[in-house]
């Protein structure tokens, strides 16, 4: 497989005999040195070196790997690596060295299961944001491979953590980037430490017959080759090796045993074009039996992720099965390294195997790293085009990645401070932020934070967030969620200040009056209001007048009676003059009430219903309950008409108007004034709220109902109000 590494990398400029230089550099500070693995340093070097050369790797990426592992043992490194080496060597140390400190202390975390699985992804994330600088990632990828094959070597206990970070984190990686040597021994060692019983039952069952089966795939490979050439088709046969881990995950994925996994003897063809890809899946079924059911044509029907390939697997003469996958050179290009397309079949595919599925913003990141890549392949053929790699990085600088002190990696955006890291882990602390620490040192709360820095939050026991914070130009915040947070703070600050200011003239109101014993929620219930702080709200913001509630302490005197103010007629009797100077036609003192559903007032056109038990009701004649009680019970209808009553005992009348608005701050307050001018007493008000309208009804007193017309139009004249009408 062809190196996806440049021999030359962008940055790193070459320097004449660089790679003996930085082991020079580096020998007498690493030697002695040993790794917490208890590894010897400067072995671990020259190993890591040897694998960045096998994957493609320049002598100036090799002479980078001991200035990394030297940097630790300096007491100025970056001022003394740039001066020796210049300062991209030096950057790319102290970026390599963060890095190994920030997997080291996330290996840390408690293996809590779900704790575990989200820390693993964070980690990842957290790799890629460092693969801005894509030479730290390879550096990585090499280290940890080495430090795998020490413990093998070594037949050391192995960490756990460190085990499933290298199969969860670094192994997957490797994937994404083509680099399939690291990947697939990578998988195995790391599975080999963590189940090690499973590792060798599979690696017996792979042992049998080993050189037998690989002679027979060799020569297979070479007869299907030979005679697809003999019928014109110039194909390219290749073995495809089954490493223990991929058979562990297939057999697990599917629910298979050993003997069904059928790609344990597999090729793969490359051909021309897609005829070609036709024509060789009939040759191959044409001389092999093929497993039906086993068969996939994914160039008709290409998977979701541009996945074009047909699989089958056939059976030879002694039954033994093979899957060969045929494609043309560009499926496989795409199949190898399109965007993260062998991720997704391969670790996320739609049949159910096990591992992490990939987001779309973090595929989008992959395509990047393997635009870069491709960059660095076209530095080693001498493209001068370089300057595009370093544009595109920019495109991963969005997000950085900082560990708490217990070494659980947080996502910020790029630019992010301590105040955005504080609200990130809890909006109480965000509020009660004061000062931070970043790796140790204590600074100011606007400093903008970097990958992999350990972050530690100083908070008072109570307090709320400053307004400076929301200053763009002082650079607190860089996170809109944080800044929402804290405008919320302040916003629920400034409705407590109201809320209080309305309790407090609410309660002063209450003293004068002599009615400190009233609940007051049982005031808010009567006004209108759902609790006792709405009212205070609205009391708060000048929106509800006091005189109001007055008026509810303080109610007019109600007439004696119903029939005080209504005559009753009915044919063929004679008239009587009742006690309350009311003309009561054939009927004495007979007992009478308002109808509460429409709230009738005099001139309205009236109608009567007698009740059972409660006398007459008197309806306005529009009522739509009226209306339907006549029509169920026509004999209990009676006519009746206003009477006469005393100026001096003039009487008032409840209503209900309906209103209709926006919203508004001091809507209520507007339209309480407009009946205020009128001398129309409002003795209730209830108000909801639905998306930007206001839903109001007003109960009001009156006399004649007649001048309610007038003051209804005066509503309408409020800004804001759609319309007001009579209930």
């Amino acid at each position: 497989m062809p190196s996806v590494l440049s021999a030359t990398l962008q940055d790193l400029p070459d320097q004449p005999q660089a790679l003996l230089r930085a082991r020079a550099f580096a020998e007498p500070l690493l030697i002695g040195a040993t790794l917490d693995t208890g590894e010897d340093v400067l072995s671990h070097a020259d190993a890591v070196s040897v694998i960045l050369a096998q994957i493609g790797g320049s002598q100036a990426m090799q002479a980078a790997s001991y200035l990394a592992y030297a940097c630790e043992y300096l007491n100025k490194p970056e001022e003394v690596i740039t001066k020796a080496f210049g300062a991209t060597y030096a950057d790319l140390a102290i970026e390599t060295t963060r890095l190994v400190r920030v997997q080291r202390q996330a290996r840390a975390v408690a293996a809590d299961a779900p704790v575990k699985s989200l820390q693993t992804e964070n980690v990842r994330k957290m790799l890629l944001a460092f693969s801005r600088d894509l030479r730290v990632v390879l550096l990585r990828l090499a280290s940890r491979l080495q430090t795998l094959r020490y413990f093998a070597a070594s037949k050391q206990p192995v960490p756990h953590g460190l085990a499933h970070e290298s199969l969860h984190v670094f192994a997957p990686l490797a994937n994404r980037l083509g680099i399939w040597q690291i990947k697939w021994e990578m998988e195995d060692l790391a599975f080999r430490f963590l189940e090690p019983e499973t590792y060798r039952q599979v690696a017996g069952w792979l042992d049998e017959k080993r050189v037998e089966r690989e002679n027979y795939m060799i020569q297979l490979r070479n007869q299907l080759e030979q005679e697809l050439i003999s019928q014109g088709i110039h194909a390219s046969v290749q073995g495809r090796p089954k490493h223990i881990y991929s058979i562990v995950k297939k057999m697990r994925g599917k629910s298979l045993d050993f003997a069904r996994v059928f790609d344990i003897r597999a090729l793969r063809v490359v051909v021309p074009t897609v005829p070609d890809c036709y024509a060789a899946l009939s040759w191959v079924h044409a001389h092999f039996t093929p497993i039906v059911e086993e068969f996939d044509d994914y160039i008709a029907r290409p998977k979701s992720n541009g996945y074009q390939s047909l699989h089958t697997v056939v059976r030879d003469a002694q039954e033994r099965p093979i899957e060969i996958q045929i494609r043309t050179r560009e499926m496989h290009e795409h199949a190898e390294h399109g965007v993260a397309a062998h991720w997704a079949y391969k670790e996320a595919g739609a049949k159910g195997y096990s591992g992490v599925s990939a987001s779309g913003a973090y595929d989008a990141k992959i395509a990047v790293l393997r635009q870069l890549l491709a960059w660095e392949r076209d530095l080693a053929a001498g493209d001068a085009q370089g300057t595009a790699s370093r544009a595109t990085t920019d495109a991963l600088s969005d997000r950085i990645y900082v560990l708490t002190p217990d070494a659980a990696v947080v996502e910020l955006p790029q630019g992010a401070t301590a105040v955005d890291f504080a609200y990130t882990l809890h909006t109480n602390l965000g509020h009660r932020c004061r000062g931070a620490r970043v790796d140790g040192a204590m600074v100011p709360l606007n400093t903008p934070l970097k990958n992999g820095q350990t972050v530690e939050i100083t908070a008072v026991k109570e307090g709320g967030p400053s307004r400076d914070w929301l200053n763009a130009e002082l650079g607190f915040l860089a996170s809109s969620r944080a800044r929402s947070k804290v405008r919320a703070w302040f916003n629920a600050q400034a409705m407590q200040e109201t809320a209080a200011r309305g309790r407090e003239a609410v309660e002063k109101l209450l003293q004068r009056e002599g009615k400190t014993a009233i609940k007051l929620d049982d005031l808010a219930s009567q006004l209108g209001f759902k609790s006792a702080d709405a009212l205070f709200e609205v009391v708060g913001k000048d929106e509800f007048s006091l005189r109001n509630i007055e008026t509810l302490l303080h109610p007019p005197e109600a007439p004696k009676a119903a029939d005080d103010y209504v005559l009753l007629k009915k044919a063929k009797h004679s008239e009587k003059t009742t006690r309350g100077g009311v003309l009561v036609v054939g009927i004495d003192s007979l007992l009478t009430q308002l109808a509460r559903c429409c709230k009738p007032a005099p001139p309205d056109d009236i109608r009567g219903f007698v009740t059972r038990g409660k006398g007459v009701s008197i309806h306005r004649a529009d009522c739509a309950n009226f209306h339907q009680m006549a029509a169920r019970s026509g004999d209990r209808v009676i006519e009746v008409a206003w009477g006469k009553s005393d100026a001096s005992q003039a009487s008032v009348y409840p209503v209900d108007v309906y209103i209709e608005a926006f919203d508004r701050q001091g809507l209520l307050r507007d339209i309480s004034e407009v009946f205020a001018k009128e001398k129309m007493n409002v003795i209730g008000v209830q108000t909801q709220s639905v998306k930007d309208l206001a839903l109001m009804t007003f109960t009001v007193e009156v006399g004649d109902s007649s001048r309610l017309t007038k003051v209804l139009g005066s509503v309408r004249d409020v800004k804001g109000v759609r319309s007001a009408r009579r209930r």
